[in-house]
């Protein structure tokens, strides 16, 4: 009779794990095709970024005023920080001449209300007639408030040589 009872419970120990295995099983094909479908958010994000780089290339003050947020700060290349009045003031400077500014490399992690922003950036122009370059990584913090996404923090760093 022993044995029939232990045979019993392993019956039942089985009989109760398919279902949860099955379960499971499902949630996590779910899970993967919700990871591969794009986030219209991103789009956003992405499509915001442009705007700022297109404003920023041609001097556009008015649209960066519009997409940074009162607070925001950007450090730059030698480590050194700008608010929002001190970035406007510098790269709305009619001595800076920018003839390329490009990103690539972007990739975009949303966080509920707040949008995080990674990539590559070429700039090349001309600073007080002398000429200049950079190739940097960046990261942008975006934050959506009051149902307007705007930048919170930015930050610029030179790659490190491989």
């Amino acid at each position: 009779m022993l044995v029939g009872r232990e045979k019993m419970r392993t019956f039942m120990k089985i009989r109760i794990s398919l279902p949860v295995v099955a379960l499971l099983a499902v949630w996590a094909s779910e899970f993967a095709v919700a990871q591969t479908k794009p986030n219209p958010g991103s789009d956003v994000i992405l499509g915001l970024e442009a705007k700022w780089n297109a404003a920023y290339g041609r001097g556009g003050i008015a649209t960066m005023n519009s997409l940074l947020a009162d607070d925001f700060i950007i450090t730059v290349e030698d480590g050194s920080t700008l608010s929002k009045s001190g970035y406007i003031a510098h790269y709305g400077d009619s001595t800076v001449h920018v003839e390329i500014s490009e990103m690539s490399d972007l990739r975009v992690r949303m966080h509920g209300k707040t949008a995080v922003v990674t990539g590559a950036y070429h700039e090349k122009g001309t600073s007080k007639g002398k000429p200049y370059e950079y190739r940097d990584r960046f990261t942008d913090v975006w934050m959506n408030m009051n149902g307007t996404w705007q930048v919170i923090a930015s930050h610029y760093s030179i790659p490190a040589r491989e």
